[in-house]
């Protein structure tokens, strides 16, 4: 199978932004390696095993450490697992998955099973909400609970918008490597600045070869089935995922729907402060309830 780095170096550059990342938020982890039906899985695991399980699954063109900072602090009452998602710039296989079948949900329901865990709380961002929604349709039965942060999979932006903030200035910086159209492109995408962000894309974009595919949405149908407790967190200033067209959509046909909040200057990565609250929100329904 071809990489999908494209060069040796680059990939070397990336993962090496990977182990600064992970170093520098100075927790206690262990790597897993799981095997699926689609390749190697890497997992960063962190916090106490007796404690209730979290998966964190990350968004496009990111990597298990960027999750661990965005939930930062879960491991306090979780037994916190990061995943590297198949098939993008960190350590597990590049098996890129078909986002229309129910390859992601069988893909989660196999690192469960190899983790013999069970009353599962799944949390993710962006790309990561389509495959925790993917779980939830294949099978549901180990999964206690859900958050959602911008997700895709529930409706998706105007795309003419979306060509001229975000594919054309990522389309120039790839063939000029010029750092104002990355900037361009970050300050559409993120709330407030992230170096790392701009460290890390700026290597992506250029060595690695990005999946551009239309993101799918959820059918009725199918989001009416589902009975795992809900909560999406949406972001007001996302242009890629639409935070009021999503609260209305969602409300229409998720009958499990548990909580939505839009945070409302939120652009598509949310800022620190609504990274906090949505953790803090996390922490407080784990907390046991008082009869």
């Amino acid at each position: 199978m071809v990489s999908l780095f494209k060069t040796a170096k680059g990939k070397e550059e990336i993962l090496s932004l990977y182990d600064q990342k992970l170093e520098d938020l100075n927790i206690d982890f262990e790597y897993l390696n799981i095997d699926t039906s689609y390749g190697s899985t890497n997992i960063i695991t962190t916090g106490i095993t007796s404690n209730p399980p979290i998966l964190l699954i990350h968004g496009s063109n990111g990597c298990a450490p960027i999750a661990l900072e965005t939930y930062a602090g879960l491991a306090s009452k979780f037994k916190v697992y990061a995943i590297d998602v198949l098939a993008q710039p960190n350590k597990s296989a590049e098996t890129r998955l078909n986002m229309k079948d129910d390859a992601y949900g069988k893909w989660v329901n196999e690192i469960i099973g190899t983790l013999k865990i069970e009353d599962v709380t799944l949390a993710g961002f962006s790309f990561g909400g389509l495959i925790i929604l993917k779980t939830l349709e294949f099978d549901e039965s180990k999964i206690k609970e859900v958050y959602l942060s911008a997700p895709a999979y529930i409706v998706n932006g105007n795309p003419i918008k979306a060509l001229f903030k975000f594919f054309i200035p990522m389309k120039r910086y790839i063939k000029t490597k010029k750092t104002k159209y990355i900037s361009k492109f970050l300050a559409e995408v993120f709330t407030e600045p992230d170096e790392f962000a701009n460290n890390y894309l700026s290597k992506v974009f250029l060595y690695f070869n990005m999946d551009f595919s239309p993101i799918p949405v959820i059918d009725t149908e199918t989001a009416n089935l589902i009975k795992t407790p809900i909560t999406i967190f949406a972001a007001g200033n996302d242009i890629i995922f639409p935070g009021s067209k999503m609260i209305k959509r969602a409300e229409r046909i998720f009958p499990s729907l548990k909580r939505i909040q839009l945070m409302k200057d939120s652009k598509h990565v949310q800022n620190r402060l609504d990274n906090l609250m949505i953790t803090n929100q996390i922490l407080n329904d784990a907390r046991p309830k008082i009869s």
